[in-house]
């Protein structure tokens, strides 16, 4: 094979190779963001409880309505959240102890309890920033 056209090969294999060693860039934005000690989102917020007490969360522990948890797509296990109404400035700090796949624009389903302790539970749904604040 030639220099000039071993040199070719080899410099655009380096190229792409390159390119496709970017680990950030492939990793969808959510995860990148959830992983990072000052979590900041704003979005809604919903919650559940009635017919999920007793069963299983999504890292194993017993669900309870009135605990102060939540499930969130991304954060880790125990990771603890500050939660604000932004309508009326009231909060509470959640675990994080399960999942959901949650609707466009929702960010975090809180425990019944944990709901009731900054809205009305006929609310139903409510405009949060949620901040973390330990893991």
């Amino acid at each position: 094979m030639r220099p000039v056209l071993l040199c070719s090969l080899l410099l655009a294999s380096s190229l792409i190779a390159g390119c496709s060693t970017n680990g950030a860039a492939a990793k969808p934005v959510n995860t990148i963001v959830a992983t990072q000690q000052n979590y900041n989102a704003r979005g809604t917020a919903s919650y559940y409880g009635p017919g999920f007490d007793g069963k299983k969360t999504a890292n194993g522990e017993t669900f309870r309505k009135d605990a102060m948890t939540a499930a969130h797509k991304d954060l880790p296990f125990n990771t603890k959240v500050r939660v604000m109404n932004l309508k009326n400035g009231k909060w509470v700090v959640v675990r994080i102890n399960d999942r959901f796949g949650g609707k466009k624009g929702r960010i975090i389903d809180l425990s019944e309890g944990a709901f009731k302790q900054i809205a009305d539970l006929k609310e139903g749904v409510i405009n949060v920033e949620i901040k973390q604040v330990g893991n």
